[in-house]
């Protein structure tokens, strides 16, 4: 996580945040899943504030702009969002549709690199 510059760690977090939202809540394990990622970003106060408030209140979604993400951070981006979403040991269906959604974007933005995975629950 330390590899990427200070605006994408919080770009990262608003995303994270964004993920756990997915189902409409922040569960406490997803907290403790963000908390942990502030503590090993070393996030300053301010920083550390606007994503607690992320937490109490899901970014604005014009904030939360994947194509934005640059090329070669978007693995640990979506490995980010996949552990944030799984912290809670379940997937919801809106959840994984959220995810899905994010890797094909991400996919059409780097055809030539190869697919992005996407994940499946189980019903």
């Amino acid at each position: 996580m330390n590899v990427l510059p200070p605006e994408e760690r919080l770009s990262l977090l608003r995303f994270v945040c964004s993920f756990a939202w997915a189902d409409l809540r922040v569960n406490e394990a997803e907290r403790h899943f963000v908390h942990g990622l502030v503590r090993r970003m070393r996030l300053n106060e301010t920083d550390a504030e606007l994503v607690e408030g992320w937490l109490k209140h899901p970014p604005n979604p014009e904030e939360v702009d994947p194509l934005l993400i640059p090329a070669e951070h978007r693995a640990i981006f979506l490995e980010t969002a996949l552990g944030v979403m799984a912290s809670d040991g379940q997937i919801s269906p809106s959840e994984t549709e959220t995810y899905n959604l994010l890797a094909e974007l991400l996919r059409g933005e780097e055809e030539d690199e190869g697919e992005t995975e996407q994940i499946e629950i189980d019903a």
